[in-house]
């Protein structure tokens, strides 16, 4: 099962809120969805809880790194998407890091979707031998005077690794487990495609026009359908 949250309004302006969603990716079916203000643990909690109620067992789970995901779905085998964890890195590094260090990173999370376990796992712990005392390095921060990280979104990005990386190749051991959540997230834009045709919906309407999207897991219904939606 894969879930993700996709998010709609502004959150710089505080007008955003979400729709989180549970999906098989095999069947391409929409299996539970909430609407609500932001993630949380507890909203991926009830879902879960919804559909064992209903007899699912759930096999595995993958996510992107919201703690939150990990936490509710706690004893169930967990895959971190290794897209988002690409991205992750690669907001620390740049796509053109000018430092050894970050473009050392870089060229080993672009091997993420196309090595093992094993072998990546290796590679990073000689990075992490390599870099650690560089990473750490401190220096005084001019805006707040107080020592600081110098290199302080290469070191995050490092660190997102070291913690992700237990639940990077859960797939390896089942291949029915999908190592990305980029089928929802493919889901999510076409859904986004058909909300930005109406643009002046209220909240309310791009609710319903959302709930039944997702009610018929269909990604593209026609001009007659969403008139009737709306």
């Amino acid at each position: 099962m894969v879930v993700d949250a996709t998010y709609f309004g502004l959150r710089k302006e505080n007008s955003a809120w979400c729709v989180v969603v549970f999906r098989d990716q095999k069947k391409k079916e929409n299996l539970w969805w909430k609407f609500s203000d932001y993630e949380t643990k507890l909203v991926y909690l009830e879902g879960k809880e919804y559909l064992e109620e209903l007899g699912y067992k759930i096999l595995s789970v993958t996510g992107d790194g919201f703690g939150g995901i990990k936490q509710a779905f706690s004893g169930i085998p967990y895959q971190m998407c290794q897209t988002h964890m690409k991205r992750l890195v690669i907001r620390g590094t740049t796509h053109h890091p000018k430092l050894e260090a970050g473009q050392v990173l870089l060229a080993l999370i672009k091997t993420l979707h196309k090595t093992d376990k094993e072998t990546f796992r290796r590679r990073f712990i000689h990075y992490h031998l390599k870099y650690t005392s560089f990473l750490n390095q401190k220096t005084i921060n001019h805006e707040t005077g107080l020592m600081d990280y110098t290199h302080r979104e290469l070191r995050k990005a490092s660190l997102s690794l070291t913690v992700f990386i237990p639940h990077l190749f859960t797939y390896e051991k089942d291949r029915s487990v999908p190592n990305t959540s980029n089928s929802l997230e493919g889901h999510f834009s076409h859904i986004k495609d058909i909300i930005g045709i109406h643009r002046g919906l209220s909240k309310p309407l791009k609710e319903k026009v959302l709930s039944s999207i997702l009610l018929a897991s269909s990604i593209a219904p026609n001009k007659k359908k969403l008139d009737e939606i709306l």
